[in-house]
């Protein structure tokens, strides 16, 4: 049951390792003219390395990290690190904010202040909530976990168990990706807990079929459409990577804990793919955002943990989800990897908020922070 404060304070061996692994980087090779096709183009990545050797400042960011109080607690045999934000507002509710892969922590680090403090942000104070960003088990200062069935149910009943310490009796949810997985497992698990769960992915209604698309008109059936094909994209060339962590994690694991530079290019190219960006990820996300959390998997050797959670889904891969009677919001940005459609969401979950902002992908938090803020201070406002 303790919870016990947690600094952040990498010692600098491990900073000096790290650029003298960059400096000696074996490169591959790569065919003109593929760019972004076949993978991390290699001029894009050796320059990006670079930057983070010789001007990428860890302590700079490390600092940014140890700016909100940070904590670990053991639940169910593995350390949890969290952020905890208490508002000084006293009618905040507290929203516990979830990230996924090949995200973490740093991706709510510009919605942390004006979530818990509006009043100080030009806010309603009436919007304030106390912040709780964990780190997925097996991720970050979380891990790495030493069994490997920590998946998103042992996860959602871990965030219980986590919100109970902190004396939280109901709690908000929101997350994307697994954050957005995990968030909507709580409120299934747990639905007395819970006074609404926001996601911004929700993969069992992003349309498979064009009989998902049956009795739509005019403008639902033609954003659903871009659905549908936005759905058939990622599933054809975007699914290598969860197919990779899901079957064979471990051999995967050896190259990117051992090369910083794979590790790099292993997650930089999801940030590109799934992001609101043109030709590179910084288009969309800042460029010290994204090397602090590369720094979170490398720094604390869990590629291999963080990939298992792949591994977790098993025969449940691609089945109808259980039945969620929390209130649910979905915002569904753009350029993110699947486009749910609310028809196909009301046949499993309790939709009372549903946006389509105009701009963000998969990263909100990082790409467009004030959408994402907005969507959630609108959607809970109605709940508390």
């Amino acid at each position: 049951m303790t919870i016990t404060p947690f600094t952040i304070d990498i010692p600098q061996r491990d900073l000096d390792d790290l650029a003298a692994r960059l400096a000696n980087t074996r490169w591959p090779d790569e065919i003109d003219g593929v760019g972004w096709g076949l993978g991390t183009p290699l001029g894009y990545l050796q320059e990006l390395a670079e930057y983070w050797r010789l001007r990428y400042d860890w302590r700079t960011h490390e600092e940014r990290l140890n700016g909100f109080p940070g904590f670990l607690t053991n639940i169910d045999g593995a350390n949890v690190h969290f952020l905890h934000a208490r508002s000084p507002e006293p009618d905040a509710i507290p929203l516990v904010l979830t990230h996924g892969w090949p995200g973490s922590i740093v991706e709510f680090l510009d919605v942390i202040g004006p979530l818990s403090d509006p009043r100080a942000y030009g806010g309603d104070p009436g919007d304030a909530f106390h912040v709780v960003v964990p780190s997925l088990p097996g991720f970050g200062f979380s891990g790495p976990t030493t069994e490997a069935n920590w998946g998103s149910d042992r996860t959602a009943d871990a965030w219980v168990e986590l919100l109970s310490r902190l004396g939280y009796e109901r709690f908000g949810l929101h997350g994307g990706d697994w954050g957005a997985i995990v968030s909507r497992a709580v409120g299934v698990r747990c639905p007395e807990r819970v006074i609404g769960a926001h996601l911004t992915m929700l993969p069992h209604a992003v349309p498979r079929s064009e009989a998902d698309l049956a009795g739509l008109t005019g403008e639902e059936l033609a954003r659903s459409e871009a659905a549908l094909a936005r759905g058939r994209e990622f599933q054809s060339g975007e699914l290598g990577y969860a197919m990779i962590q899901a079957t064979k994690p471990q051999t995967l694991a050896y190259g990117l804990t051992d090369s910083p530079a794979g590790q790099l290019g292993w997650l930089v190219e999801k940030f590109k793919s799934y992001s609101d960006s043109r030709d590179v990820p910084e288009d969309a996300i800042d460029r010290d955002d994204l090397l602090t959390s590369v720094m979170l998997y490398w720094l604390t050797g869990t590629a291999n943990s963080s990939s298992r959670i792949y591994a977790t889904l098993g025969p449940a891969w691609g089945t109808p989800p259980p039945q969620s009677t929390v209130p649910t919001g979905v915002a569904v940005f753009p350029k993110d990897t699947g486009l749910p459609i609310r028809h196909l969401a009301e046949r499993t979950d309790n939709v009372v908020h549903w946006s389509t902002p105009d701009r963000g992908g998969h990263f909100p938090g990082l790409e467009v922070p004030d959408l994402l803020i907005d969507d959630l201070r609108t959607f809970f406002r109605p709940l508390r």
